[in-house]
């Protein structure tokens, strides 16, 4: 028994004066600096490349989105039949939303450039249904849009550290959308045959009928006819 009295204290006196060197302490603002600050801009400026050319590559024709989608006459639509469209032409993230990868040929019909959230109504080649389709024309995206960020589908949740990396990526990439759109002349908009490609979200969350009188497309780029 006094020989194990005599191990376990000196056990203890060797954790005791071992403990100062077996622990490091880091201050908060070590810690942020041995993670590393995140940089938006270069994290885009690594995918952007990809970016494009996926939603070149492999956007769908809005025309047919549209078109698979049944609206009651009230403009709603069941949610599982959205599920379906969404699961045969674009992706749905882990927060319920669908979203498209998208190309369109039209004429636009009306401008709306008043406010920094300019916007276009574009009547989409080869659809004649009722869904209206909105195109943002900026200089201004709205701040809660992520649609080209979650369309893509290699920009995922678990590459970051935390939400608000995840969500400044967004905001990168909206705004390097609203930059390149900078050049638009709203006035030259107006009653033109437009090409675009770009993205757009249906969000379901909670739903069982989803609003679909309306749709809204961020894009990547526009070119008139």
């Amino acid at each position: 028994m006094r020989r194990l009295l005599g191990l376990a204290l000196v056990a203890a006196i060797v954790g005791y004066l071992g403990w100062p060197y077996a622990v490091t302490i880091v201050s908060i603002e070590d810690d942020g600096a041995q993670a590393g600050t995140f940089d938006p801009a270069a994290y885009v400026d690594g995918v952007w490349e990809r970016l494009e050319s996926t939603i070149r590559d492999e956007s769908v024709d809005l025309a047919s989105i549209l078109g698979a989608m049944r609206p009651n006459e009230t403009g709603f639509a069941q949610k599982d039949e959205l599920t379906t469209v969404a699961e045969e032409f674009g992706l749905i993230t882990a927060g319920e939303a669908h979203v498209y990868m998208v190309r369109a040929t039209g004429t636009v019909t009306a401008v709306a450039a008043d406010t920094s959230l300019g916007t276009l109504e574009l009547s989409v080649e080869g659809y004649e249904g009722p869904v209206v389709v909105e195109v943002y024309i900026g200089p201004r995206i709205p701040s809660d849009e992520s649609s080209i960020r979650d369309a893509v589908g290699f920009i995922s949740f678990g590459d970051f550290r935390e939400q608000t990396e995840y969500g400044k990526v967004a905001s990168e990439i909206n705004r390097r959308v609203s930059e390149a759109l900078s050049s638009l002349d709203p006035a030259q908009l107006d009653g033109a045959r437009i090409r675009l490609f770009g993205a757009m979200t249906i969000r379901t969350f909670n739903l069982v009928e989803i609003d679909v009188r309306q749709v809204s497309v961020v894009p990547l780029w526009i070119e008139i006819e």
